[in-house]
Order: structure tokens, then C-alpha cells, then sequence
């Protein structure tokens, strides 16, 4: 049988030079955009915003005549005369014999630091993994009380999520900040990570239910014949089954945890997103600003999503999926 021609629109090398050409012209489209509004691009800053060099100086106290004994630095001023210890790494300005005045430089030590943006994403991945523990372990807290023979728990468990996953987390945020993390003297990075985590926790609860009822009965049923108890059940044959299910789920919404991680900049916790308004504020250069932060928030969800793929690769050939 002769094979069917393939169309060449269906060809996958075609499609990626097409779907190429497209990005690159809606790219090159913006870029004419802006130099029609005389925007001037500044990339060549942006660099010390992951990593800058700083020079510490150190200055003359007072006017006076240089001498150097080793390590330190005497001043010999007309009335009195300073010392000066100068520490391992700095680099002398002055030499014996120099006459120089207050403030003047005595000697200066250079070395890199972190820049804005790096310190806005530790923040960010700091507040996002703690919201990340806590979201999971009000998750499983959740899902088990919805499942619970108990209607009380029931209750307590559906109205949460209801109430949780019927509000807007901004809303949620100023109310935990606002209300309770003042009553409390809750710090704002912890009111921050705790508010994503409560929101969070209800999603992945749903989650979490969803994989351990679609775990058939005669698991149970089993596990039950050979004597295990009710939390035996969960802890050993239904729980881990139920996580391998909900493996991809789990991953997309620790991908819009971080994501959603930018709104507590609204309470002045100086993540990423704060810190690109602070940028911007400052160096009137939003564009280049928020593309560079954009990119940023998707190599952290990009290298999720791959270590999300790589988990559920592995545990298809172990047959665990």
C-alpha cells in the first residue's frame, strides 16, 4: 500500500520555522513600536542589576602627613594625629610622606555583590517554597478531612475551600496582612508566604481528593485482608498511587504559586516584581525592566514544568503511571 503524502503544513520542521518567523516578527513589530514612541532602550544597565562591583573607601579623618607602619596608617595632624588599621584585601591610595586633607582617600577595596534583581528572586523563591510546604501540608489536612466519615470535618474542610476558592487571593492577601498578621505581629514575609499558602493548600487539596477516590475500592479491600489498618492503607497503598496520579497537577500549581508569588509586593516585600517597580521607578526604563523579569519568572516555571516531565517520565518506566 503506497504511503499517503504528507501535507506539508502538517510537516513538523516546517511548522517550527513557521511558528519561528512568527515570534520573531511580533518581536521585531514591539521593537519598532517603541522607537516610534522615541523610547530609548538602556540594555547596556541591565546587567548590574543581577551583579554590580562595589568599592568600599576608606578617608582620612583629618588634614595631616602620611606615615605607614605595616598595616596601619598614621596621620600626623597639627594638634593630634590618627591611626588607621587597614584590612586584608584594600588597596593603599596614598604613600609615606603624603600630605593629604580630611575625607581625602586612603585606600579602597573592590568586590562584587549581588544586584537588585538576584536579591528580589531569592526572596521570591524563599517565600514561594515555604508557601510551597505549607500549601502541601494543608493540602493532604484538607483532602483527608473531605474524605473523612466524619460529617463535622466535612464541613469544616468544604466551607474552607469554598470560601478560599471563591475570592480573589489579592483580597485574601490584604485581609491575612491587614487583619490577622496585625492582630498577631505576624511579620509581613511571613504574612506574605502564609497567605499563599492557605490559598494554595485549598487547590491542592481538591487535588489530592480527586487522585485518592479515583484509587479503586478493592485496594482497600485488599489492604484490609491482610490486616492493615485504615491510616496503614493510606500511608502504605492508597497515598503514594494517589500522588503519582496527581503528579502533574501538583506541578502546575507550584508553577502558579510562583507565579502568583508576585502579589504580595502589593504589602512591601521586596520580591522580584517589587523590585522591577523600584527599577523602573528609578531608571524610567520599564521595558527593558519588565521583559527581563518576565524571563526570569519563565526560567523558573520552565525548569518546573521540565522537572515535573523528568519525575513523570521516570515513574512511567518504572510502571508506576
Amino acid at each position: 500500500m503506497a504511503k499517503e503524502k504528507q501535507h506539508f503544513l502538517h510537516n513538523k520542521t516546517f511548522g517550527h520555522i513557521v511558528a519561528a518567523m512568527f515570534y520573531i516578527i511580533l518581536g521585531y513589530s514591539l521593537f519598532l513600536a517603541a522607537s516610534n514612541m522615541n523610547y530609548i532602550w538602556k540594555w547596556s544597565g541591565v546587567p548590574k542589576y543581577f551583579m554590580y562591583e562595589k568599592t568600599d573607601t576608606i578617608t582620612s579623618p583629618i588634614d595631616g602627613n602620611v606615615r605607614i607602619n605595616g598595616t596601619k596608617i598614621i596621620i600626623e595632624g597639627i594638634e593630634d594625629s590618627k591611626e588607621i588599621e587597614i584590612e586584608k584585601g584594600y588597596t593603599l591610595q596614598i604613600a609615606e610622606g603624603d600630605h593629604i586633607y580630611e575625607n581625602d582617600p586612603l585606600a579602597y577595596q573592590t568586590s562584587m555583590q549581588m544586584g537588585p534583581l538576584v536579591e528580589g528572586l531569592l526572596v521570591t523563591l524563599e517565600i514561594s517554597g515555604l508557601a510551597a510546604i505549607l500549601a502541601f501540608s494543608m493540602g493532604a489536612l484538607l483532602a483527608f478531612m473531605r474524605i473523612s466519615h466524619y460529617q463535622f470535618l466535612k464541613d469544616i474542610a468544604t466551607i474552607y475551600i469554598a470560601i478560599i476558592r471563591g475570592t480573589p487571593l489579592l483580597v485574601q492577601i490584604f485581609i491575612f496582612y491587614f487583619i490577622i498578621a496585625t492582630i498577631f505581629e505576624i511579620e509581613r514575609f511571613f504574612a506574605g508566604a502564609i497567605s499563599l499558602g492557605l490559598f494554595f493548600g485549598a487547590y491542592i487539596a481538591e487535588v489530592l481528593r480527586g487522585a485518592i477516590q479515583s484509587i479503586d475500592k478493592g485496594q482497600y479491600e485488599a489492604a484490609k485482608s491482610l490486616g492493615m489498618n485504615y491510616p496503614q492503607t493510606m500511608l502504605y497503598i492508597i497515598m503514594p498511587q494517589a500522588l503519582k496520579r496527581a503528579l502533574p497537577t501538583l506541578v502546575g500549581e507550584m508553577i502558579a504559586l510562583v507565579k502568583d508569588s508576585s502579589l504580595v509586593s502589593v504589602i512591601s516585600i521586596t520580591d522580584l516584581t517589587k523590585v522591577g517597580r523600584e527599577i523602573v521607578a528609578n531608571t524610567f526604563s520599564p521595558f527593558e525592566t519588565w521583559l527581563i523579569i518576565a524571563a526570569v519568572y519563565f526560567m523558573i516555571t520552565f525548569l518546573l514544568t521540565a522537572f515535573g516531565h523528568k519525575i513523570e517520565t521516570k515513574m512511567k518506566k518504572q510502571g508506576g503511571m
